[in-house]
């Protein structure tokens, strides 16, 4: 499927900012089943240092500076990306404690070491009740690591409720568990504290959700800005695999993926400091607009 992207996110300043540097993920991945055709990141005002870099994670990052004083500042996206759908082949992942001895004699501490995705990280903490919810959804005798990601995902996406107003980026995970409502962000937080938990490496990944569903499918939740899911790894032969928690279903073509890392703070879209006595406003804008025919992908939308 071809998409055309449009990300605007834009920061205004009670009082002018003396001066400030951000680190940006907003550019979508390239990757196997995911191809970037084109990708320009304009950012208002024009800042005075601009370096564009890759994470240790593989991920693109921007890294912009400003010495002049600004009272706002504007990052605006527009892309065009491929995005092809995995074929789902029968469930070839091991059962737990076969994932766990493979774990046990793992060596690699590479980019996409499972490793690096076990254990507690800054904003995603292993819990009893993470353990506990996890467990439930297993005990009916369900074993192979594949089929444990998906029940996990579908009891949250059925417990949970999609509620936009009911935490904010720093809401920790367990209290958004606790209340069962919660945003794309705090699903995916979740379900990585459910997977930790019983030894199933699992992070964050951050991006972008088709915002116009295919005729006569319901819209999906999370589609007015940038969205999230999991990534899990199911052992050596099958390998990584993506869930969204939030809407119940294995990613496929409609989800389009900008970075991944252990948790949000890893790849959130903007970060950084700036030098103000004041406060701030925020706001944030997506589109994600498939392209049917040869016409509508003959240029980029404006």
């Amino acid at each position: 499927m071809l998409y055309d992207i449009r990300l605007s996110i834009r920061y205004d300043y009670q009082a002018p900012v003396a001066g400030g540097r951000h680190v940006l993920y907003m550019t979508p991945a390239q990757s196997g089943s995911q191809r970037v055709i084109t990708s320009l990141l304009d950012v208002t005002p024009t800042p005075d240092e601009r370096i564009a870099k890759t994470d240790f994670y593989g991920n693109t990052a921007v890294e912009v500076a400003f010495r002049a004083p600004h009272a706002e500042i504007a990052f605006r996206l527009r892309a065009r990306v491929e995005r092809q759908a995995v074929a789902r082949g029968p469930d070839q992942s091991p059962a737990l404690d076969a994932l766990r001895e493979e774990l046990a004699g793992w060596r690699s501490l590479t980019q996409d070491s499972p490793l690096h995705f076990l254990a507690d990280s800054p904003r995603v903490r292993m819990r009893p009740e993470f353990e506990a919810y996890a467990r439930a959804q297993i005990a009916d005798g369900t074993t192979r690591t594949a089929a444990i990601v998906e029940a996990i995902g579908k009891a949250l996406d059925h417990d949970m409720t999609f509620d936009p107003g009911s935490t904010n980026v720093d809401t920790p995970p367990e209290e958004a568990f606790a209340a069962r409502h919660g945003v794309c962000q705090d699903f995916t937080h979740i379900m990585i504290g459910c997977l930790r938990s019983i030894g199933i490496p699992a992070g964050y990944v951050s991006g972008f959700l088709r915002t116009q569903p295919p005729e006569g499918e319901e819209r999906l939740e999370g589609t007015d800005a940038m969205h999230a899911w999991v990534r899990a790894w199911c052992g050596a032969a099958t390998g990584w695999v993506e869930y969204d928690p939030t809407n119940g279903l294995w990613v496929m073509d409609q989800h389009i993926a900008v970075a991944h890392g252990r948790d949000y703070g890893d790849v959130a879209p903007v970060r950084g400091v700036v030098r103000t006595s004041g406060g701030q406003a925020s706001a944030q804008a997506v589109d994600v607009i498939p392209l049917a025919t040869p016409a509508d992908a003959a240029s980029l939308s404006r």
